[in-house]
């Protein structure tokens, strides 16, 4: 049995996302120091990253529940988390920092729950445990790569060269899942 079409949309749509996450991975300390950070600074900034996004994953995911818009909120979160990211090249101490991290979160949030919802409805029974591993294995896999790239493109050219790279790539992850908006690949 093979992945359904919205789920292999979904799927590629969410590596593009992750590969664009992926690039700044642990160079974000490199980041926050750059910009004047300490250790505080970027326990802090990191923090409020994890807890906002997960309170607005809760709000989120209850808001959604039943409702039959989420592909739209989906791309509405991909494309914000872009936007968000973009805003890197802006930054230039902690409190700009701080207030891009939580841009982010929140971002994350409102695309996350839409995302594993259609995800999950949209899977064949047989395919229940395959899919969930497919579809985390492949993010793993990606941010690796994604991670491996992002250095490299920080080491030769420099840090805003990579937010717009990774900017760039979210807007692809956004303009992908789109798809599901439109036509015959529509779903809620």
């Amino acid at each position: 049995m093979q992945l359904t079409k919205t789920a292999r949309i979904l799927l590629i749509g969410a590596n593009l996302w992750y590969f664009g996450e992926g690039m700044m991975g642990p160079l974000f300390a490199i980041f926050a120091e750059k910009v004047g950070g300490d250790i505080l600074d970027i326990t802090w900034a990191w923090a409020t990253y994890l807890i906002i996004t997960g309170i607005f994953y809760i709000v989120v995911g209850r808001l959604l529940n039943g409702k039959d818009y989420k592909a739209k909120v989906m791309v509405i979160g991909y494309s914000l988390n872009a936007l968000i990211t973009f805003c890197y090249v802006f930054v230039h101490n902690s409190v700009q920092l701080f207030m891009v991290q939580a841009g982010l979160g929140i971002a994350e949030a409102i695309g996350t729950p839409a995302w594993d919802a259609l995800y999950a409805k949209n899977q064949h029974e047989e395919m229940d445990s395959y899919a969930w591993g497919l579809s985390t294995g492949q993010s793993q896999i990606v941010s690796g790569v994604a991670f491996a790239i992002g250095g490299v493109i920080t080491h030769y050219i420099s840090f805003e060269a990579l937010f717009i790279t990774m900017g760039t790539i979210q807007i692809c992850a956004a303009i992908t899942t789109a798809q599901l908006l439109f036509g015959k690949n529509k779903v809620g």
